[in-house]
């Protein structure tokens, strides 16, 4: 029934300036000429002018004004000034409504063009994750912060290299244009060595340099490197990103913590030591969930954070996909409204098979 309520408003937008044009002229009608009804026949190109083209409302206007040429003329009303005002009215407001149409017709085409545009970047940015790498299975949601918005500063990627399947979910500090900038040094810099590197920690290093020559002052990127080889483990390399979820195949719920705390990328230069790997148990019927904190910052009415863990049973779905929908749409029923931040997850299914360390990705 929804997917009908866009398409019924338009019908009653459009139909508004005729309707309004009917029940002023039955008025006008019925009440004869003392009330002074006349003029309000302008609301009917007002209207069309926030609703239609140009052409329709200049249509309407020549509707509306020889409907008040009609309705002056049964009233006597041309035999004083008020049928000439009323039909100046109508061709004044006629006028406006035209010019409003042609605005907002060149709005709504850079509008079309700027979505066009984002989609096209999101494309490249945020490139569709494969469905399946070797013994995995993927999926991937995004949920942007901002209305209409297509990317921003969340980021993710899987890369099957000679080294295992490699994956990459992370967090750029701040939004807008500048985030997204940064996403795209990020990720292009882990595209690339993902292939080269031949260990994680060596990919991490390569992924700080990168975002320390492109962020100044303080600014920093979180992330959370995984990799999945021929071994039944999965190996972490986490930069003050949250830790992932993993669900095992009989239910239970793990949060695997590094051993230490790391800084996030662009950060590296302030001495501290980077991150260690750590390694877990990921055998067949496993499910690996990596995420952005606007999943688990999110806040109900009473202030409550989004809780994970609690809603793992969500996965249980047989379709990937369609499992990370049905928590997507059980997080925005969390928040009971807009998100505040941006959230960003990807789930890895390990189904048991295409062993080896170089897999193909599809």
């Amino acid at each position: 029934m929804t997917e009908h309520k866009p398409t019924s408003r338009s019908a009653v937008l459009s139909w508004m300036p005729v309707a309004v044009m009917v029940v002023v002229a039955g008025a006008d009608l019925v009440s004869g000429p003392g009330v002074g009804f006349l003029p309000l026949v302008s609301l009917g190109p007002a209207f069309s002018g926030l609703v239609g083209g140009w052409r329709r409302t200049a249509l309407i206007g020549a509707v509306a004004l020889l409907l008040c040429v009609g309705l002056g003329m049964y009233d006597g009303l041309f035999e004083e000034r008020r049928g000439f005002t009323a039909m100046a009215s109508v061709a004044g407001v006629t006028g406006v409504g035209v010019a409003a149409a042609v605005a907002r017709s060149r709005r709504e085409a850079e509008l079309a063009s700027v979505r066009s545009i984002a989609e096209v970047a999101q494309r490249v940015l945020l490139r569709p994750v494969p469905r399946t790498a070797g013994p995995l299975r993927a999926a991937v949601s995004y949920t942007s912060a901002v209305a209409e918005a297509r990317i921003g500063g969340d980021l993710y990627e899987v890369v099957a290299s000679p080294h295992g399947i490699r994956v990459i979910v992370g967090d750029v500090q701040g939004k807008g244009l500048a985030a997204v900038e940064t996403a795209a040094v990020v990720l292009g810099a882990f595209r690339e060595a993902a292939h080269d590197e031949p260990d994680l920690v060596g990919l991490g290093e390569r992924l700080e340099r990168s975002v320390a020559r492109e962020l100044e002052g303080e600014k920093f990127v979180t992330a959370v490197l995984a990799e999945i080889g021929s071994g039944h483990e999965v190996v972490f390399l986490n930069f003050g990103h949250p830790a992932p979820m993993v669900v095992r195949q009989d239910g239970n719920v793990d949060f695997p913590q590094p051993p230490a705390y790391a800084l996030p990328l662009g950060l590296g230069a302030h001495g501290a030591e980077g991150p260690e790997p750590y390694r877990v148990a990921f055998a067949p019927g496993d499910q690996l969930l990596l995420y952005t904190d606007g999943v688990t910052e999110t806040r109900d009415a009473r202030g409550s954070f989004y809780p994970l863990g609690d809603r793992a049973d969500l996965l249980k779905e047989p379709e990937a996909d369609q499992a990370l929908e049905d928590l997507r749409e059980d997080l925005v029923r969390h928040a009971d409204g807009p998100l505040h931040d941006d959230a960003a997850m990807l789930l890895l299914r390990y189904h048991g098979h295409g062993e080896g360390k170089s897999v193909p990705i599809t």
